[in-house]
């Protein structure tokens, strides 16, 4: 049998703060066990388990792996904004005037991370 990707880790100044900003941006939900102040905590998703965990050191660079979100119930653009609200901040803007592209956002420490065009969008081409 082959290995299975339990989840994806990220490192996190602040582990509960982080994961309540995914939970939010990917409709999941932290696990009932975790509080702020723990030294780690865990978003479940329909896509995937994502687990936050306190380091010390802060971020030096570019992300090595990120995420690239595809929303299902909304357009590119409308996810960037409702992204934007919970206090993602924009990175670098990819879209193009054939409505192509996508956009790359911040997370609140400043993971990276890109927004695609959404399910709608991609069936139309």
């Amino acid at each position: 049998m082959t290995s299975l990707i339990r989840h994806v880790t990220v490192d996190a100044a602040d582990p509960f703060v982080l994961a309540g900003f995914w939970a939010q941006a990917l409709d999941g939900s932290l696990a009932d066990d975790d509080f702020p102040g723990d030294p780690e905590a865990s978003v479940t998703s329909a896509a995937a388990t994502l687990l936050f965990v306190r380091v010390e050191d802060g971020k030096a660079g570019k992300n090595r792996v990120h995420l690239d979100l595809q929303p299902q119930d909304r357009t590119r653009d409308e996810e960037v904004e409702r992204l934007l609200s919970l206090g993602a901040t924009l990175q670098g803007d990819h879209r193009r005037p054939d409505g192509t592209g996508w956009v790359t956002l911040y997370d609140p420490e400043g993971n990276e991370f890109c927004v695609e065009r959404g399910v709608s969008e991609r069936a139309r081409d």
